[in-house]
């Protein structure tokens, strides 16, 4: 089957017309329309539902889209190849990761040279964003504070991280003495965007504590975030590695409440038949397990069912 028709369904689905996906592809529309009809032909059913204002996938193009970008990402990996190329892995990871705990784990692995021949891509974003990248194809694996959803496909918990609930050194709240659930209701908790770690965590773990308390959004960074609630414009719950070096550095400083907080897994969401790849996985897995930030946890915890 001719990968050019592959690609153009794919652009479809993406750009959410012909004429766009033409536009992103280089050919002519009349082209595109021409290669989709093929693919149609070689499967013996309708992928598109074309309209006057652009075009949709069938059922069967949603079954057959996922097919569809694991055969051009082996194509990709099989060009690689044969130009003597090295295999890649293409990571994902939310900022609150990145921030401390990840680049550890990758320098980790590089000194150990676990995974040679491998180039790691890296990317950093939010977790909304993340999500979409790896439906499109284009992470081959993630790294993500647990939101409770159970992602498809092969995954692990590799690790757990406290929560912390922090604020700038001189709120009010910053006396060093335990703070009541109450108490926390007269002030704005810090939330970077919509899906973000910080606002997980308050509906995952804090809202039996939290009930009532306002959410502000910050529009902007983790950095953005932490500083913000540095310098006292509310409190905001985080992983504890996203804001070890500010609570050490004095910039903030932990709440304690006089109810405990959860801690927070840390999920591994890996591809099937990666090729060479595979290694870096298994040796990324291998290293984050052994850089756990709190190994007493991890060994409770329930199994994904994947391996």
């Amino acid at each position: 089957m001719d990968t050019r028709y592959l690609r153009a369904l794919v652009a479809v689905a993406d750009r959410g017309g012909i004429s766009a996906a033409a536009k992103e592809l280089g050919y002519a529309q009349s082209s595109v329309s021409a290669q989709l009809q093929r693919l149609e032909a070689d499967l013996g059913i309708a992928l598109l539902l074309r309209t006057g204002t652009g075009a949709t996938l069938t059922d069967a193009g949603r079954r057959v889209l996922p097919h569809a970008r694991e055969a051009l990402e082996a194509e990709d990996r099989m060009r690689r190849a044969a130009l003597g190329g090295r295999p890649r892995l293409r990571v994902g990871a939310q900022e609150s990761l990145a921030h401390a705990w990840l680049p550890e784990v990758l320098a980790a692995v590089e000194y150990a040279d676990a995974a040679p021949g491998i180039d790691v891509e890296l990317t950093v974003a939010a977790r909304s964003i993340l999500e979409r990248a790896y439906a499109a194809g284009e992470l081959d694996l993630t790294l993500q504070y647990d939101n409770g959803s159970g992602p498809a496909g092969p995954h692990a918990v590799i690790g757990h991280d406290r929560t912390v609930l922090v604020a700038g050194p001189g709120h009010p709240l910053a006396t060093g003495a335990p703070v009541a659930p109450e108490a926390l209701l007269a002030y704005d908790f810090l939330v970077a965007e919509p899906d973000c770690t910080s606002q997980m965590l308050v509906d995952r773990i804090g809202r039996d504590l939290l009930s009532g308390a306002q959410l502000s959004m910050v529009t902007g960074s983790l950095s953005a975030l932490i500083r913000l609630t540095g310098h006292g414009q509310g409190v905001s719950l985080l992983p504890h590695l996203a804001v070890a070096h500010e609570l050490d550095a004095g910039e903030l400083v932990r709440l304690p409440l006089t109810e405990p907080l959860r801690p927070v897994s840390i999920v591994a969401r890996w591809r099937e038949r990666l090729g060479p790849a595979e290694e870096a996985v298994r040796a990324l897995l291998d290293v984050g397990r052994r850089a756990d930030p709190l190994p007493e946890v991890t060994p409770r915890a329930q199994g994904s069912g994947a391996r």
